[in-house]
């Protein structure tokens, strides 16, 4: 059981490195454009910003939890503890904020970020090299 709860807390660790990497990059791409930085063209951290981000919207559209929120969520149960009924994210937005939100919202809203992705993709594109 101990071994299981230390599982859950890695996936933890990796799924808020993830979400903290994809937020990261979000604001930091159109603010290095502006800024002339060039390492927000590099074109290798684009391409996996852009993956990690369209993991998360196929995942969205297909109406399924992301697999991390599932694989902790198992663990914990494993371990004898509660584990997320809800996204990930979700979860915390609400408890957080106290929104109860339905999934449909963070769908769209995930969608939303992938089209900005893409669109950031466009105007500011990665340079390999």
């Amino acid at each position: 059981m101990e071994f299981d709860l230390r599982i859950a807390q890695g996936i933890l660790v990796v799924h808020l490195i993830v979400i903290s990497f994809n937020l990261f990059g979000l604001a930091v791409i159109p603010l290095g454009a502006w800024r002339n930085w060039s390492w927000v063209r590099v074109f290798w951290w684009r391409a996996l910003h852009l993956f990690t981000l369209s993991v998360v919207a196929i995942q969205a559209i297909l109406g399924r939890d992301c697999f991390l929120t599932t694989w902790q969520s198992q663990m914990q149960e494993a371990a004898g503890r509660a584990g997320y009924r809800q996204p990930f994210i979700q979860t915390w937005v609400n408890h957080l904020l106290f929104w109860p939100l339905p999934l449909a919202f963070f769908t769209a809203v995930y969608i939303l970020v992938w089209i900005y992705v893409l669109v950031l993709w466009w105007k500011v594109p990665p340079r390999r090299g």
